[in-house]
Protein backbone atom coordinates (compact mmCIF):
# COMPACT_ATOMS: atom_id res chain seq x y z
CA UNK A 1 0.00 0.00 0.00
CA UNK A 2 1.23 3.53 -0.59
CA UNK A 3 3.04 5.43 2.12
CA UNK A 4 0.41 7.71 3.65
CA UNK A 5 3.03 10.41 4.22
CA UNK A 6 3.78 10.64 0.48
CA UNK A 7 0.90 12.45 -1.27
CA UNK A 8 2.29 11.63 -4.73
CA UNK A 9 1.55 7.90 -4.32
CA UNK A 10 -1.85 6.32 -4.63
CA UNK A 11 -3.37 2.87 -4.47
CA UNK A 12 -5.16 1.60 -7.58
CA UNK A 13 -7.65 -1.24 -7.86
CA UNK A 14 -7.54 -2.40 -11.47
CA UNK A 15 -9.97 -4.97 -12.91
CA UNK A 16 -9.10 -6.68 -16.16
CA UNK A 17 -11.32 -8.92 -18.28
CA UNK A 18 -9.04 -11.36 -20.09
CA UNK A 19 -9.22 -14.41 -22.32
CA UNK A 20 -9.22 -17.52 -20.09
CA UNK A 21 -6.21 -19.24 -21.65
CA UNK A 22 -2.92 -20.68 -20.46
CA UNK A 23 -0.17 -18.13 -19.83
CA UNK A 24 -2.33 -15.00 -19.49
CA UNK A 25 -1.75 -14.61 -15.76
CA UNK A 26 1.99 -15.20 -16.25
CA UNK A 27 2.08 -12.40 -18.84
CA UNK A 28 0.26 -9.99 -16.52
CA UNK A 29 2.57 -10.82 -13.61
CA UNK A 30 5.58 -10.63 -15.91
CA UNK A 31 4.60 -7.09 -16.88
CA UNK A 32 4.73 -6.10 -13.19
CA UNK A 33 7.90 -7.96 -12.23
CA UNK A 34 9.76 -6.97 -15.39
CA UNK A 35 9.28 -3.30 -14.64
CA UNK A 36 9.66 -3.46 -10.86
CA UNK A 37 6.02 -2.66 -10.08
CA UNK A 38 4.57 -4.06 -6.87
CA UNK A 39 1.35 -6.08 -6.60
CA UNK A 40 -0.34 -5.57 -3.22
CA UNK A 41 -3.19 -7.98 -4.00
CA UNK A 42 -4.04 -10.29 -6.91
CA UNK A 43 -7.15 -12.37 -7.53
CA UNK A 44 -8.19 -14.21 -10.66
CA UNK A 45 -11.11 -16.47 -11.53
CA UNK A 46 -13.22 -17.47 -14.53
CA UNK A 47 -16.33 -15.26 -14.81
CA UNK A 48 -17.81 -16.08 -18.22
CA UNK A 49 -17.60 -19.70 -19.39
CA UNK A 50 -19.63 -19.02 -22.53
CA UNK A 51 -17.05 -16.54 -23.86
CA UNK A 52 -14.01 -18.04 -22.07
CA UNK A 53 -13.24 -14.98 -19.96
CA UNK A 54 -11.60 -14.50 -16.57
CA UNK A 55 -11.43 -11.45 -14.33
CA UNK A 56 -8.20 -10.33 -12.73
CA UNK A 57 -8.29 -7.84 -9.85
CA UNK A 58 -4.97 -6.22 -9.06
CA UNK A 59 -4.27 -3.74 -6.28
CA UNK A 60 -1.04 -1.85 -6.85
CA UNK A 61 0.41 1.47 -5.82
CA UNK A 62 2.60 4.18 -7.27
CA UNK A 63 2.65 7.70 -8.60
CA UNK A 64 -0.11 8.78 -10.97
CA UNK A 65 2.33 8.43 -13.88
CA UNK A 66 3.29 4.87 -12.85
CA UNK A 67 -0.37 3.83 -12.48
CA UNK A 68 -1.20 5.25 -15.92
CA UNK A 69 1.81 3.43 -17.39
CA UNK A 70 0.70 0.14 -15.77
CA UNK A 71 -2.83 0.54 -17.18
CA UNK A 72 -1.54 1.38 -20.68
CA UNK A 73 0.81 -1.62 -20.71
CA UNK A 74 -1.89 -3.98 -19.40
CA UNK A 75 -4.35 -2.71 -22.01
CA UNK A 76 -1.85 -3.59 -24.78
CA UNK A 77 -1.65 -7.26 -23.78
CA UNK A 78 -3.37 -9.26 -26.54
CA UNK A 79 -5.77 -11.33 -24.39
CA UNK A 80 -7.08 -8.25 -22.50
CA UNK A 81 -10.68 -7.44 -23.49
CA UNK A 82 -11.39 -4.59 -21.06
CA UNK A 83 -9.61 -2.77 -18.25
CA UNK A 84 -11.06 -0.58 -15.53
CA UNK A 85 -9.32 1.46 -12.82
CA UNK A 86 -12.09 1.08 -10.23
CA UNK A 87 -10.35 3.46 -7.83
CA UNK A 88 -10.66 6.28 -10.40
CA UNK A 89 -13.85 5.46 -12.29
CA UNK A 90 -16.39 6.00 -9.52
CA UNK A 91 -17.70 4.18 -6.49
CA UNK A 92 -16.81 0.52 -6.15
CA UNK A 93 -16.99 -2.29 -3.65
CA UNK A 94 -13.78 -4.09 -2.63
CA UNK A 95 -13.76 -7.04 -0.24
CA UNK A 96 -11.56 -9.90 0.75
CA UNK A 97 -12.03 -13.01 2.82
CA UNK A 98 -9.71 -14.49 5.43
CA UNK A 99 -9.49 -17.71 7.38
CA UNK A 100 -7.95 -17.00 10.79
CA UNK A 101 -6.75 -19.65 13.22
CA UNK A 102 -6.58 -18.65 16.90
CA UNK A 103 -5.15 -21.04 19.49
CA UNK A 104 -5.93 -20.41 23.14
CA UNK A 105 -7.65 -21.53 26.31
CA UNK A 106 -9.62 -19.94 29.14
CA UNK A 107 -10.44 -16.23 29.06
CA UNK A 108 -8.53 -15.73 25.79
CA UNK A 109 -10.95 -18.11 24.06
CA UNK A 110 -13.96 -16.26 25.43
CA UNK A 111 -12.50 -12.91 24.39
CA UNK A 112 -11.72 -14.22 20.87
CA UNK A 113 -15.36 -15.31 20.47
CA UNK A 114 -16.63 -11.96 21.76
CA UNK A 115 -14.45 -10.02 19.29
CA UNK A 116 -15.42 -12.38 16.46
CA UNK A 117 -19.09 -11.71 17.15
CA UNK A 118 -18.49 -7.94 17.06
CA UNK A 119 -16.77 -8.29 13.67
CA UNK A 120 -19.39 -10.74 12.38
CA UNK A 121 -16.73 -13.40 11.86
CA UNK A 122 -18.10 -16.93 11.56
CA UNK A 123 -16.64 -19.83 13.51
CA UNK A 124 -16.12 -22.52 10.85
CA UNK A 125 -14.07 -24.93 12.98
CA UNK A 126 -13.59 -25.35 16.70
CA UNK A 127 -11.58 -27.67 18.93
CA UNK A 128 -10.99 -27.54 22.68
CA UNK A 129 -8.02 -25.23 22.15
CA UNK A 130 -8.52 -23.51 18.77
CA UNK A 131 -10.94 -21.73 16.47
CA UNK A 132 -10.90 -21.04 12.77
CA UNK A 133 -12.82 -17.88 11.90
CA UNK A 134 -14.06 -16.81 8.47
CA UNK A 135 -14.19 -13.05 8.01
CA UNK A 136 -15.20 -11.06 4.94
CA UNK A 137 -14.87 -7.31 4.52
CA UNK A 138 -12.60 -4.48 3.58
CA UNK A 139 -8.87 -4.78 4.10
CA UNK A 140 -8.98 -2.37 7.05
CA UNK A 141 -11.60 -4.50 8.81
CA UNK A 142 -9.54 -7.67 8.38
CA UNK A 143 -6.38 -5.91 9.56
CA UNK A 144 -8.17 -4.59 12.68
CA UNK A 145 -9.50 -8.07 13.51
CA UNK A 146 -6.03 -9.59 13.14
CA UNK A 147 -4.53 -6.91 15.41
CA UNK A 148 -7.05 -7.80 18.12
CA UNK A 149 -6.44 -11.55 17.72
CA UNK A 150 -2.63 -11.36 18.00
CA UNK A 151 -2.52 -11.18 21.82
CA UNK A 152 -5.23 -13.86 22.03
CA UNK A 153 -3.26 -16.53 20.18
CA UNK A 154 -3.34 -15.71 16.46
CA UNK A 155 -1.57 -18.69 14.89
CA UNK A 156 -2.24 -18.63 11.15
CA UNK A 157 -3.93 -16.51 8.47
CA UNK A 158 -4.95 -17.22 4.88
CA UNK A 159 -6.33 -14.28 2.84
CA UNK A 160 -7.94 -14.29 -0.59
CA UNK A 161 -6.90 -10.87 -1.83
CA UNK A 162 -9.25 -8.17 -3.10
CA UNK A 163 -12.35 -8.91 -5.16
CA UNK A 164 -13.75 -5.64 -6.52
CA UNK A 165 -16.64 -4.47 -8.68
CA UNK A 166 -18.10 -1.10 -9.69
CA UNK A 167 -21.27 0.05 -7.92
CA UNK A 168 -24.44 0.72 -9.85
CA UNK A 169 -25.16 -0.29 -13.45
CA UNK A 170 -21.60 0.27 -14.75
CA UNK A 171 -19.76 -2.91 -15.80
CA UNK A 172 -16.24 -3.71 -16.93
Amino acid sequence: MPNSSDPTLRSATISILVENEAGVLARVIGLFSGRGYNIDSLTVAPVDDEHGRSRINIVTSGSEMVIEQIKAQLDRLVPVHRLSDLSREGPHIAREMALIKVIGIGEGRVEALRIAEAFRARVIDATTNSFIFELTGGTDKLDAFLDLMRPLGLAEVSRTGIAAIARGPKTI
